[in-house]
């Protein structure tokens, strides 16, 4: 899988060495290994290591880390120790115990460009270990970009407010584990965008588009997608909230997110949810409005 950027982002401006448009490789754990990382790099692209989930003290992935980096930089012919690595690491991190005490040492050692973060718990999970990486490179001097990744707008936005350089948006074309409930980055990259346009960041932060991309196509696909989209989630509970729940299992639907599911996310039973649908309904019946109903999209 390859990821791709738009020209107005930050991303050449931070990493001089990449070529237009900004190609990373996603950093599986067991298959983006050294040689993978540093012939990405090599080509113009921005290579990643897959570092794993396990920041033990004495874990066995961030020993082999320590290793692929070092081969990462004689691959390179990066001499020096304290010269930065023109790539990443990225790292799952739904059990976050020890990353900042043990994964960052690790990565400040060899002066990594870039931090890849990924399937956090709980929305949480990521915020400590991006303060520690912004108050390491303030205090170190240390030039790393912090890469979150994300695969709907409410982690987007919760990744942009912990601090996040770059947002991998994740569509539910891609491959391997993913968000259960996304959108494809058909939706989800124009509408990340347009987040960042609205409150002014569109200038720091960058946005990678990830999902399905792995040859030419698909990077001209994703280099032009058209801004602007509408929250759409795919879910079975639209069909329960209007009484057309009769679908076969295997098949749910996408629509925007109205009333009705923000009630559902909220804890609303489905009997009570479907009460408010039918008075919404019949209502807008005679005014001809209706707050609760399905816009599929």
């Amino acid at each position: 899988m390859a990821t791709t950027e738009f020209r107005t982002s930050p991303l050449q401006r931070w990493f001089p060495h990449t070529t237009v448009p900004f190609i990373a490789n996603a950093p599986m754990y067991g298959f983006a290994t050294a040689d993978l990382a540093a012939a990405v790099t090599a080509a113009g692209g921005f290579g990643f290591i897959g570092a794993g989930f396990d920041f033990a003290a004495q874990s066995s992935q961030l020993q082999a880390l320590d290793a692929e980096l070092s081969k990462a930089r004689s691959l390179l012919k990066i001499a020096g120790p304290d010269e930065k690595l023109p790539l990443g690491a990225g790292f799952i991190t739904f059990r976050p115990d020890g990353f900042v005490e043990n994964a960052i040492p690790v990565l400040f050692k060899h002066r990594v460009a870039g931090i890849w973060l990924a399937f956090p718990g709980t929305s949480t999970d990521h915020a400590p270990i991006i303060s520690a990486i912004r108050h390491s490179r303030e205090k170190e001097g240390w030039d790393v970009k912090i890469f979150v990744q994300v695969g709907t707008m409410k982690v987007a936005k919760e990744a942009i407010e912990q601090g996040a350089d770059v947002l991998v948006v994740q569509g539910g074309d891609a491959g391997g584990h993913q968000w259960g409930q996304g959108a494809s980055i058909m939706a989800l990259v124009p509408e990340v965008k347009e987040s960042l346009r609205e409150i002014g960041k569109s200038t720091d932060v960058g946005v990678v588009a990830a999902g399905g991309i792995v040859d030419g196509k698909g990077c001209v696909a994703a280099l032009g997608l058209a801004d602007g989209a509408t929250s759409t989630i795919k879910s079975r509970q639209h069909d329960v909230f209007q009484s057309t729940d009769f679908w076969p299992a295997q098949y749910d639907g996408r629509a925007v997110i109205g009333r009705s599911y923000e009630d559902y996310e909220k804890g609303m039973t489905d009997k009570e949810n479907i009460d408010k649908y039918k008075i919404a309904r019949d209502t807008g019946a005679k005014t001809g409005g209706n707050e609760r109903g399905i816009v599929w999209a």
